[in-house]
């Protein structure tokens, strides 16, 4: 039992090395900074700074590791907070039966430790959406930030969610 223990702490630090290092984005190799002292101090904060230029958007939950639907708040390489929203401007009738907190009815802003994580979760929402335009949304990273917005709004509206989230990346 002893002599597995350390067999056990050696392969677990090890897949984290290769997880990590494999963890890499165009940022990091543009020569971008992937520091987490650049990313807001959590998703709540990025929500107030998107909020103060997208007046139709108002805050629906906080995501906690006890409500979080996809069991991803604090683990390794995901979101280290999360918020969702609603944007008025979306018609109840289109989001009849989706669940509160759905993207669908305005969004959600995930905050990650690097803006490698956040890349890596925006590309895979992106690959599992791809196929099933009822999930499709828009994806918007800054720096360790993913502001994810729902397929509802207009182009033109959803961008205003990538302008107001300039700077807080």
């Amino acid at each position: 039992m002893r002599k597995a223990l350390p067999v056990t702490t050696a392969a677990l630090l090890l897949a984290g090395a290769v997880a990590c290092s494999s963890n890499t984005s165009d940022s990091t190799a543009s020569g971008k900074s992937d520091s987490p002292a650049k990313r807001p101090a959590n998703a709540s904060s990025a929500f107030s700074h998107i909020a103060a230029e997208v007046s139709s958007a108002k805050l629906s939950g906080t995501v906690t590791a006890a409500n979080d639907p996809n069991h991803l708040l604090g683990r390794p390489n995901q979101y280290t907070s999360k918020v969702t929203f609603t944007d008025a401007r979306i018609k109840a009738a289109d989001v009849s039966g989706t669940e509160k907190g759905a993207v669908e009815r305005g969004g959600a802003i995930e905050v990650f430790a690097n803006s490698s994580a956040a890349q890596a979760r925006a590309k895979y929402i992106q690959a599992v959406t791809k196929s099933m335009s009822a999930l499709a949304e828009y994806d918007y990273v800054h720096g360790a930030v993913l502001v994810r917005v729902s397929h509802f709004l207009t182009p033109d509206q959803a961008a205003a969610y990538k302008s107001a989230a300039n700077g807080i990346g």
